[in-house]
């Protein structure tokens, strides 16, 4: 990927995930219900079971996007404080300790020369995430988000 990234279009879409595997799932457990309750009757059991077993693929499914998305955060805090103890000095950065992990997401979009300042700043202000994108001004391109 080589396109320009901004706040505006950062964002990143998983086809195989958010076009095939969720939509697959939600629709599974919707027939399953519908088929269970046209056939209630002669498969009081199964179609119960197949109904949860419908309902236990898709919350797998969600699950594993929202911890690798989770560890993937984690490793971005990692990158950031190392990054960050770079460019302050070590009484800097005991400032910076309270910065949470999605402060710490959203600092990485941020170049190396503005890093410092915004984080000063996150922390002093308590700012969100997107509120600490929106105010990046040379913007650190990140392609390989999950």
């Amino acid at each position: 990927m080589s396109a320009v990234q901004s706040y505006k279009s950062h964002a990143r879409w998983d086809p195989a995930f958010h076009f095939f595997v969720a939509p697959v799932m939600l629709l599974n457990v919707v027939a399953v219900s519908v088929w269970y309750y046209r056939h209630y009757a002669q498969h009081v059991h199964s179609g119960m079971w197949l109904v949860l077993l419908s309902m236990a693929l898709l919350i797998l499914a969600i699950k594993s996007r929202s911890n690798a998305l989770k560890v993937q955060d984690r490793l971005i805090r990692l990158e950031e404080r190392l990054r960050l103890a770079s460019l302050v000095s070590h009484s800097e950065l005991v400032e910076l300790e309270s910065l949470t992990v999605d402060q710490y997401v959203g600092l990485r979009f941020a170049s190396n020369p503005e890093l410092p300042d915004l984080a000063r700043r996150a922390v002093r202000e308590k700012m969100t995430r997107s509120q600490i994108k929106q105010a990046i001004v040379a913007w650190r391109a990140d392609h390989d988000r999950v």
